[in-house]
Formats: C-alpha cells, structure tokens, sequence
C-alpha cells in the first residue's frame, strides 16, 4: 500500500492518531489511497498550535499589504500546481475532467480577488457629535474551522480560505472524508506562498469525531460550514454553545422557470448544465424544471434529445470527451435511486423522460465498465400536481435527475418556484427583461440567475434567503466582514481647556456637562 495522506498541522505533514481514512476512486470503486485522521487529541493539538499563532501576531498583525503579496503569490503557485491538482481532484470526485479543467483554474482569482481587497478597503470615519474621531478598523476573529463537502473540494476550500486569511485568522480545514487530498495540497502551496506555519492547517477526518471535536473547542471563534441542511443545524447548535459565529451553505432545491418567450435551445442548455453539471452533485442543480405550457412539448423534445448526447458521451472521468461522471459513493447512488424509485412507482404520479436507472453496461464512447462504479444515467421525470407529493420534489436528491412540472401563468409559475423549505438557488429563461425583473424579484432565493445558471464570481454574495439553505453568505466584501469583528477607536481631539470645561462630570460648580 502506498504511504497514505498525512495531516497538515503547523507547516508540516504529520501523521494523525485517527484511523486510517480509505479514499476511493468512485467510477471504479477501488481504493487508491488512505489519509490519517485527526483524532480529539490531534484537534486539541492543532487548535492551540493555531491559536498560538494567531497570538503571535506574525499574520494577524501583518500589514495589509503584506498579506495581500502572500495571497497573489498563492495565486501564481496554485497556477503552477494545477495539472496535478486537476488530476487528482477527477480520481477522488469522479467528476470528468472538462469540467475539471474548467472549474480549478478559475480558483486562482479568489485568492487575487481578496488581495486586491486589502489593498482598496477604507476605513470609516463615524459622523460623531463633537471633536471626536470615530473611525472603525475590521480586525480579525482568531482561530476559524471550515467544514467542506466532498463536491467541489477545491473550490470550496479556497472559497472559503481566501477571505478568512485575508483578515488575518488562523485557519483549521476538515475536508470532507471522501475527498481530502487536494486540499492537503493546499497547505505546501500556502506555505511557501509565505503564509506562516500554524496559520493553516488541514486536518481531515469523519465528521462525527474530527468535525465534532473542532466545531465545540471553546478557543474556534467562527465554524464555516459547506453541507446538508441536517449536518449544517446539527454543527450550528454545537457551535453556539460557544457563541461562535456561524456561517453555512446548507441544501438547495433550485427551480429553472422557462417562459414561453425564452430562447428554447438556449433554455435546455441552460438547464442540462445547471442539472447535470457534477453529476446533479451541487447545491443550486436545477432540479425542478418548471416551463410554460405553450412551449411544454418543444422543451421536453430538446431536452430529450440532449440528455440522450450526454448518456451517449459518458465514460471514464479522465477521457476528455466524457460528459458526466459518476456518484460519490454507493451511498449515494441507493439514495438517488430510491428518490426516483418512489415518484415513479405510479405512473399518474411521474414518468420517466429519460433514464430512470443505474448504469450497469459497457461505455460507446471509450468502453468503461459503468457496473463498477457509481453512475447514473442522466434523468427527467415529468408529472402533474402530484408530483409536487412526492420526495423528489422535496428532498435534494443530489444526483443527474430532475422533475418537470408545466404552468399557464406568471403567478403559478412563482408559486410552483416558492415551493419548497429551500431557497439557495435559482433559474429564469425569457427573452422578456421586464418579466425578468418582475419575477426573480418574486422568487424567493439567494442568487438567481437569468438566462443563465451556475455563475459564481468572488466578488458576488452567495447564500441561501431561507433556513434550510443555510446562513450567511460567502463571496464578496461579505465574506470578509464575517471573518472580522469590528473595532471602534474614539479619539478626542478637544484642547485640554475645552475638555476641562466639558468634560468633568463630578465638578463642584453647576454648568451643562456632556453625557454620551
């Protein structure tokens, strides 16, 4: 066996007391590498090492300028290290390498995003009554842990790490225990970038001991969580014990509204990328499909028609032309197929569209064995009111299967959207800007997308708008403020004689004294 993955715990690879964690390649089902876990000793550890550094001062107190140089120079390395990590983010997720290829580049402009917002961020100089000066610095909060899915492994980690380095924390990450070992990479990269040792650490582990442990450690100022709506309340209950402060990214169930005077083709593009990108493995698919029914019948044509190219060009994650890869584990994949299983056991409730199953036979496009992985072939379901019964319609599936409902009026079409305990995401497809406007007004959701879907820039919020999508946003001059406290400096600049006249609250002679 090869040696397996170690920690990354005060600028150094360390072995972990846990167990060993097994990581599998999910479109083969083989195990091809094994990470340590960080046991309750090793998170005790780890939290004082980082808060030690954060006392220091040597990145809490660094200049602004200084760490915005650090966070540029993580740019140019991660630059430098990215065919290794895209290689090695398709074994561990599954997902095919042109969207690989695509995804992990676009990393680096976090990292620059949030350099250049050190280097532009003004401090406040408060309106206060009298000769005072009230200006507000944004000071870090000290030790923060994050908490990252399996999905986008990289993208999240560094989504996270750009701004909360930026303000000068000291950071612990808990990659997910499915997909640890870019984000491990993460931390030689950093280093050498000149982030000083202690201030990022990556301890991977199972989220029931390693996570548990981090998540309650009375010294974590601030738990940042990417997950499911159960683990996300689950972890902030654990977390406000201590009054930290929280953030997460929890479920979504996103709706796509196609109006009738959409662009179609352009429509259905829209809705195969935002359904079946990572598999249906993001937080905003587009999983509820929700079209006008005087172009009802044309959709489902297109989209029949593509689904079937996708089906058709899948194969291993790593041929260049492969179109989807597989589910994370086995896990998932019964959780898909009971979710689908269960709309379609009646045929008045949802019918299948489009695939519907396991995929179990033999690739056209570079003869794969899809029976030894976890794939899934691309899905719609279609139905009436009744499909809005069912578990599809409501729990995040977390697969490439969406559901497609029809609609006669702008209203039915925002109530059929509002329908549901999530609010993370969202699609609209018209040609009409004023309805455009009118409508993602209406729709009750954190980003919402027209004529389009899945953008996602570092300047731009990105959170849900209801409780089951989480709390808090991540992107943005928001992100950063989260992973700061404010801080109020007064200064009195009145003469000594004015602030003796003034400012003596307990003088014996009486006279207007100030209060406040």
């Amino acid at each position: 066996m090869a040696e397996p993955y170690k920690m990354w715990v005060g600028g150094n690879e360390i072995p972990g007391n846990g167990e060993l964690i097994p990581i599998e390649d999910p479109a083969t089902g083989e195990i091809f590498a094994h990470c340590h876990a960080a046991s309750d000793e090793d998170v005790q550890n780890t939290v004082a090492l980082a808060q030690a550094a954060f006392k220091s001062g040597e990145w809490s107190r660094a200049s602004r300028h200084h760490r915005a140089d650090v966070l540029d120079k993580a740019a140019t390395l991660l630059e430098a290290e990215l065919t290794d990590l895209i290689a090695l983010e398709v074994r561990q997720t599954g997902r095919a390498i042109r969207e690989m290829k695509a995804q992990v580049p676009s990393l680096i402009r976090w990292f620059k995003y949030y350099a250049s917002l050190l280097r532009v961020e003004e401090r406040p100089v408060l309106p206060t009554t009298g000769k005072l000066h009230n200006f507000v610095n944004r000071v870090p909060l000290g030790v923060v842990v994050q908490i990252t899915p399996f999905n986008h492994p990289l993208l999240i980690a560094v989504k996270k790490l750009a701004p909360a380095l930026a303000a000068g924390n000291s950071v612990i990450v808990k990659p997910s225990e499915l997909t640890p070992l870019t984000t491990l990479r993460l931390g030689a990269i950093l280093k050498t970038a000149g982030v000083p040792d202690g201030v990022f650490n990556v301890l991977p582990g199972y989220g029931a001991t390693t996570g548990k442990a981090l998540t309650s450690h009375p010294l974590v100022r601030k738990v940042d969580v990417t997950g499911g709506t159960e683990a996300g309340r689950a972890i902030g209950a654990i977390a406000g014990k201590n009054l930290a402060r929280y953030t997460a990214e929890l479920g979504g169930k996103a709706p796509l509204v196609v109006f009738g005077s959409a662009d179609l083709q352009l429509a259905v593009n829209g809705i195969a990328f935002g359904s079946f990108v990572a598999s249906g493995q993001t937080c905003i698919a587009s999983t509820r499909i929700i079209v006008e029914r005087k172009v009802w019948n044309e959709v489902l044509r297109l989209l029949q028609v593509k689904t079937e190219t996708i089906r058709a060009r899948m194969g291993a994650p790593t041929h260049p032309d492969s179109t989807m890869g597989p589910l994370i584990s086995a896990k998932q994949l019964a959780k898909v197929e009971a979710l689908v299983d269960e709309a379609t056991a009646d045929v008045l409730v949802a019918g299948v569209l489009n695939g519907g199953k396991r995929m179990v036979g033999i690739s056209d496009l570079d003869g794969t064995d899809f029976s030894k992985g976890y794939f899934y072939e691309p899905t719609v379901l279609t139905g009436r009111d009744s499909l809005r019964k069912t578990q599809i319609w409501r729990q995040e599936a977390f697969g490439p299967v969406i559901v497609a409902v029809s609609f006669d009026t702008e209203e039915e079409a925002i109530e059929l959207a509002n329908d549901s305990e999530f609010g993370l995401g969202a699609g609209i497809w018209t040609q009409d800007m004023s309805q455009a406007f009118r409508v993602s007004e209406q729709i009750d959701a954190g980003i919402t997308w027209v004529n389009t879907h899945h953008r996602n820039d570092p300047s731009s919020p990105w959170g849900g708008s209801k409780s089951s999508s989480g709390l808090g946003v991540e992107n943005g001059v928001e992100a950063y403020h989260a992973y700061t406290t404010a801080k109020s400096v007064i200064m009195n600049y009145a003469s000594t004689e004015e602030a003796l006249a003034s400012d003596d609250w307990f003088r014996d002679e009486a006279g207007a004294v100030r209060y406040g």
